[in-house]
């Protein structure tokens, strides 16, 4: 448990460098074109610089602009124009625990609605105070337990 929380906790720190940039967004025609012109460098030069046709750069600029380019690809321009390629992933809820947060919350309303719902039928009906308390209860468990039923 002390080792998935550490673990957890890590890449939280690491993810946070890239919380700054999620409302920046990749230039309309893509990250390699768009360094190449503003730096004025022709397909040709750029092709020089990879090992490959000018059209093979052209065609590396579409598949970035349509979103099928490989990591791989990236990489190798990068190294060509003296730059690094760096990527991650942002959280929507903003941070990885709110992220567990909200999926332990989605279980836990489950779990005890469905509990809830059994002692209507039999006439044992709780107060929804009382519902509201047993899913905090229940959702601080399964965040403890991080049980692998959470994503399903």
């Amino acid at each position: 448990m002390a080792k998935k929380t550490l673990e957890l906790n890590l890449l939280e720190q690491r993810l946070a460098t890239f919380s700054k940039l999620e409302s920046y967004s990749s230039p309309s025609g893509g990250w390699v074109k768009s360094i190449r012109t503003a730096l004025g460098m022709t397909l040709l030069q750029m092709g020089k610089r990879l090992g490959v046709s000018k059209q093979a750069v052209l065609d590396m600029e579409k598949r970035e602009a349509e979103g099928s380019i490989t990591l791989k690809a990236l990489r190798e321009v990068g190294q060509a124009i003296d730059m690094q390629l760096v990527y991650g992933f942002v959280p929507n809820d903003g941070s990885l625990d709110a992220l567990i947060e909200k999926k332990a919350r989605e279980l836990a309303s489950q779990i005890v609605h469905r509990t809830s719902n059994s002692m209507v039928l039999e006439d044992q009906a709780i107060s929804e105070y009382r519902l509201n308390q047993a899913i905090d209860e229940r959702t601080l468990e399964i965040k403890q337990q991080m049980p692998k039923i959470l994503w399903d």
